[in-house]
């Protein structure tokens, strides 16, 4: 039955007719009879059975697809006759084209409809997915967080173009990746639907909003930033961008820590990377193969890990619930995408060392966010615990406060939280480069450190993808996205920390006794305009629910009284 709906109204006739959840799976796991091998039709040469159905009535054209593809033949495509009636002799060409395909002949198809071996069998206009990918990329505030809910309502509850299942598995997958989840996420989809131009897109347009919204506040900060009002600004900003950051932790943790496992895996990740400095990727592929080795075991602490959305499952989109053909993988396929996106990402950091060598600031822009792309696993809180340490403490291209600025910005713009890269690249090149007008060197500069960091992006979506959608349901892959959230969870609150340690206090100082490799604060040097405003965002996020725009205006604005009053 399709619904419970409907099999209630069949059991008030006097039907026995009852409702089985699970598709294909569910089917075979009932011991139900199904369709024996040699008695499905004939496959094509790209291993397709050709399904025709009519138009109308309505029932006809979604049931019929949705039945076969969850029951027969997951990568089915399905094409639409028009009635008998008007069908005239102009349609034969397309009978025959048909006839080829299947091997006998099909149902009359009308002479205006397109198919072809590249046309997609979901449906949906390259046109349309485009002006929704945009609605998706200009609502993109808020993290992460925010980011993947947004897209969660637009594709799988309005749209329904993608099943709640499919969602979180590719989710699943991006969380897994080196690099911001949010826009990975929406590359994926994007190449779901429309193959490679389609995730092009997808990606690209999620980052462009980011992009033109970052250097514009870049080009304000290099040259106004001494100015006391934007300073006041700043402060505010800073104040309630820790609050966020601590409401990260929070959320991330709820949703992570469900056992006493999850919870000592997050300290023992905190207590590792704070305190001692140890590398975040051991800890990333340490917690993963804890992951992977509890969940092979059958231990139950690491099975697999909801990430919102609806319990019960939809209806699936028109991509079905089985692998497209251009999802299924393919070695000779996956060696040309990999060369070509190694390329796009390397090429520009080679010319770079070859022509001003590793010493110079673009030199080292492009080999630390080139690093930065294959090791920061986590997501984008991750990745900016890791570039934060680094940008301010080993190349000292900005002052932990000055990075709290730039997150403040990648807060309040559209587009993926490290954005914040691209400031960083540019304060570093606009600092340092020889040569060269600042402005223009620190333009060069971020763009430079956002190029290199999401190209990558696309590399790991159009090379893995296709063997992920093969491992959907893998119970140890799982297992090791559920710790790697979990220490995920230890490495953001040593970022809320670190921002903490640099926003309430003025100073700090370094212990590096008996192994331990920390800053501690000097407490007389307590800010307490700071810490007041921070407590202040914190209980209108935490106890009024009040949204992270209005906290980010308000804490700029009390920042500029403060600094009219003179208390700051």
């Amino acid at each position: 039955m399709l619904s419970e709906g409907i099999a209630a109204w069949l059991r008030c006739s006097n039907v026995d007719a009852e409702v089985l959840e699970g598709g294909h799976v569910g089917w075979k796991e009932a011991n139900h009879p199904t369709v024996p091998a040699n008695k499905l039709p004939k496959r094509d040469r790209r291993g397709w059975t050709v399904w025709v159905t009519r138009s109308r009535p309505k029932i006809d054209r979604i049931a019929h697809p949705w039945l076969i593809r969850r029951f027969v033949d997951p990568a089915a495509p399905a094409f639409f006759s028009t009635t008998r009636s008007s069908v005239g002799a102009e349609t034969r060409p397309m009978r025959r084209k048909l006839a080829d395909l299947q091997g006998e002949v099909m149902t009359d198809v009308a002479a205006n409809q397109k198919v072809g071996a590249e046309a997609p069998a979901h449906g949906i206009p390259f046109n349309e997915a485009l002006l929704v990918w945009l609605r998706v990329a200009i609502l993109s505030f808020g993290g992460p967080a925010g980011q993947i809910a947004v897209m969660h309502r637009v594709l799988v509850e309005e749209k329904n173009w993608i099943s709640e299942s499919r969602f979180l598995h590719a989710l699943n997958y991006c969380m897994l990746l080196p690099g911001p989840e949010a826009q990975q996420l929406a590359t994926y989809i994007g190449w779901l639907l429309h193959r490679t131009v389609g995730g092009i897109v997808a990606g690209g347009l999620f980052i462009l909003p980011g992009v033109f919204a970052i250097m514009g506040l870049s080009y304000i900060y290099a040259a106004y930033g001494n100015v006391g009002f934007v300073e006041a600004l700043f402060f505010g900003l800073k104040a309630a961008v820790l609050a966020i950051v601590i409401q990260a932790v929070v959320r991330v943790g709820k949703r992570a820590l469900r056992n006493p496992v999850m919870v000592g895996l997050a300290a023992i990740a905190f207590v590792a990377i704070f305190f001692f400095g140890a590398p975040f990727p051991l800890i990333i592929v340490a917690a993963a193969l804890i992951g992977f080795v509890g969940a092979r075991l059958g231990r139950p602490e690491f099975a697999a890990l909801e990430h919102g959305g609806k319990n019960s499952a939809v209806i699936d989109s028109m991509l079905g619930e089985g692998i497209p053909e251009h999802v299924r993988p393919n070695t000779a396929r996956t060696l040309r995408v990999a060369a070509a996106w190694l390329a796009i990402w390397l090429v520009p950091v080679l010319t770079t060392l070859i022509t001003l060598g590793p010493n110079d600031v673009f030199g080292q822009i492009a080999i630390f966010f080139s690093k930065m792309a294959m090791v920061t696993f986590g997501g984008a809180y991750a990745v900016l615990a890791y570039v934060a340490q680094q940008a301010a403490e080993y190349y000292h291209w900005v002052t932990p406060r000055e990075m709290l600025d730039g997150l403040g910005m990648a807060e309040t713009t559209p587009g993926p939280l490290i954005m914040v890269v691209q400031f960083v690249g540019f304060m570093a090149a606009f600092r340092e480069a020889s040569g060269l007008s600042p402005m223009i060197a620190g333009t060069l500069g971020g763009l430079l450190a956002t190029w290199v960091t999401f190209a990558p992006c696309f590399l790991w979506i159009f090379v893995g993808a296709p063997y992920i959608e093969a491992l959907r349901g893998n119970k140890a892959l799982a297992g090791a996205l559920s710790a790697i959230t979990a220490a995920v969870v230890g490495v953001i609150l040593n970022l809320s920390i670190w921002f903490a340690l640099h926003t309430v206090f003025r100073q700090t100082f370094p212990v590096q006794e008996f192994g331990l490799s920390f800053d501690a604060p000097v407490l007389t040097s307590i800010d307490v305009p700071a810490l007041l405003l921070s407590l202040a965002a914190a209980t209108a996020i935490f106890r009024f629910n009040v949204g992270m725009l209005i906290v980010l205006a308000a804490s700029c604005i009390t920042g500029v009284l403060l600094r009219l009053m003179g208390i700051i």
